[in-house]
């Protein structure tokens, strides 16, 4: 069995973690018939495809959303956040990526803590983000691919790097296929050409910690499979960012530490 001290190494080195602990096909149901239910609702958390009505992205649902925000404080998840980080956590940002099938459009490189501390201020990337993987994901259904250790790196800065640092952007391209914040391809390609890639597989239930830096992408959903991935990121009490500009559905402002519920259920 795995020690707290032996994920967090693992973390550490490669900047994710595939944690053994599989959600129970009953919680995922449960989980996921809440996203389509709000995915089917008129809501400014909704984000579509650009130019359709095809589905994207899912924001904030714990706000909102009562088996949302219990899922949050399942050990499973919870835990896992505390484990690697070594300190009391709360909710910075839930989202659920939706891949269509034969719609979903890919994310290109980038780091999540580029959008963090550049538009939130948070200080450090003493976060994680937990993955739920609400469908069976495989090589055709546009899986995270994740350049392992590449969080090593620290923030990559794109060539003639924008001034821009927040307060005031466009909110929707931190959530569409044309990212504010990206890693040039060519850097990219250089660090999976050095370190390889690792895509984050596996069946419905399975939960992935990665990394705030980690440099990591995905591609389009090519097969009739959709893919539905539910990322919670957890970030220390003590790392609470210091602007919010952005809507409450992309950046939590309850920063009060989370406690367990006693067991994996909804």
């Amino acid at each position: 069995m795995r020690t707290s001290e032996s994920i967090r190494s693992s973390y550490e080195r490669d900047g994710w973690f595939l944690s053994p602990e599989v959600l129970d096909e009953e919680v995922v149901a449960r989980v996921t018939a809440r996203v389509e239910a709000m995915g089917a609702q008129e809501r400014p958390e909704v984000v579509y495809e650009e130019g359709t009505r095809t589905v994207r992205g899912i924001h904030g649902c714990h706000l909102f959303d009562d088996v949302c925000r219990r899922l949050v404080r399942l050990p499973a998840l919870l835990g896992l956040a505390e484990e690697v980080l070594g300190e009391p956590v709360y909710v910075y940002q839930f989202k659920v990526n939706m891949k269509q099938p034969g719609e979903g459009a890919a994310w290109p490189w980038h780091q999540d803590f580029a959008f963090w501390s550049r538009e939130d201020g948070m200080p450090a990337d003493k976060a994680v983000n937990i993955a739920v993987l609400l469908d069976e994901v495989h090589e055709k259904n546009g899986p995270l691919r994740i350049i392992p250790g590449s969080h090593r790196q620290g923030l990559i800065e794109a060539e003639a790097e924008e001034t821009h640092r927040g307060g005031g952007g466009n909110w929707r391209k931190h959530v569409s296929a044309d990212l504010e914040h990206t890693v040039p391809d060519p850097r990219a390609e250089a660090l999976a050409e050095e370190s390889g890639t690792t895509l984050a597989m596996g069946p419905a239930g399975s939960l992935y910690a990665f990394h705030p830096t980690i440099v990591h992408s995905s591609s389009n959903n090519l097969s009739a499979d959709r893919r539905a991935l539910l990322l919670v990121t957890y970030n220390a009490v003590s790392n609470a960012p210091e602007r919010l500009s952005r809507p409450e559905f992309l950046v939590s402002r309850d920063t009060t530490p989370l406690a367990a519920v006693a067991t994996n259920t909804l």
